[in-house]
């Protein structure tokens, strides 16, 4: 039976992970009061102990406009946490999954972003997670990244969640609507991990996953309002603004499409439509 470390155990992926990778082996589940990121000698102790047959990284820090001001913090846990788990990785023979993400573009590309596209990340959190990509590559250990964005759950913070406590609490609901990607439900980004780990010769390298189809922002909302109009009491009203109309400490990217093709390709796998998704995670 595999042994598999998992990091990021409360998070909405990890949360998600834990179930979908039970049926693969052992999971020893970790969240950051057992395994802090920022800390690279606990991070070998924990995976000496371990002594895992896979690492599944689902942790990170992942506030992206707090990481303007922290960015050191940022890069320990997203860029250098991951060379060291790829090191140890290393010396063990053992397979390393990595979540990044889609803030490694900067968004300037007309149409979904392939995994051969340059990245030029537009602030401080996609250049820790691209620091954490190259490391992950350096240390030379068998490795699977995913490029993942939007991801939205039933558990931990998100955009759902947010939006649904905001359609309670206020009249009017003001959403970006000139930034573009696909939502992808964390449930259905956990069961791919799975799937492709259970593949007799799992996929490796880098490989972009989210579900199938775009919106915007706005058009997210306009979604999770109508699917959900049973679950609420109130209507607000939606009105779609500019970025320029939100300002944030962090700039964020205004294509965030990721191509597909290669995960399809290499491990048969491809997440439904993003909108058929919403509806089954709202159905729960």
């Amino acid at each position: 039976m595999k042994r598999i470390l998992l990091t990021g155990r409360n998070g909405q992926l990890g949360w998600e992970l834990q179930r979908t990778l039970a049926p693969l082996g052992e999971v020893i589940a970790m969240d950051r009061k057992k395994l802090d990121l920022a800390d690279a000698d606990a991070i070998r102790k924990a995976i000496r102990a371990v002594r895992p047959d896979v690492i599944v990284n689902a942790a990170g820090y992942t506030a992206v406009d707090q990481a303007e001001t922290e960015t050191d913090l940022a890069m320990r846990v997203n860029g250098q946490a991951p060379g060291v788990m790829g090191e140890e990785a290393g010396k063990l023979g053992a397979q390393l999954v990595h979540y990044s993400t889609d803030y490694v573009f900067d968004g300037s590309k007309d149409g979904p972003y392939t995994e051969e596209d340059a990245p030029a990340p537009l602030n401080a959190y996609g250049r820790s997670k691209l620091a954490g990509e190259q490391a992950i590559r350096a240390s030379g250990c068998r490795h699977l990244i995913f490029r993942v964005g939007w991801i939205y759950g039933l558990h931990g913070k998100n955009f759902l969640r947010t939006i649904l406590r905001l359609a309670e609490q206020r009249q009017e609901l003001r959403i970006v609507d000139d930034q573009f990607g696909a939502p992808t439900w964390s449930r259905l980004i956990a069961e791919a991990t799975a799937l492709a780990l259970a593949r007799q010769r799992p996929p490796e390298g880098l490989h972009h996953l989210a579900s199938s189809g775009h919106t915007s922002w706005h058009g997210f909302t306009e979604a999770i309002l109508a699917l959900s109009r049973n679950l609420r009491t109130r209507e607000p009203v939606l009105t779609a603004i500019p970025t320029r109309d939100y300002p944030l400490p962090a700039l964020r990217p205004q294509n965030s499409r990721l191509a597909c093709d290669r995960l399809a390709r290499d491990a048969s796998i491809q997440l439904p439509d993003w909108h058929d998704a919403l509806g089954l995670c709202l159905d729960q």
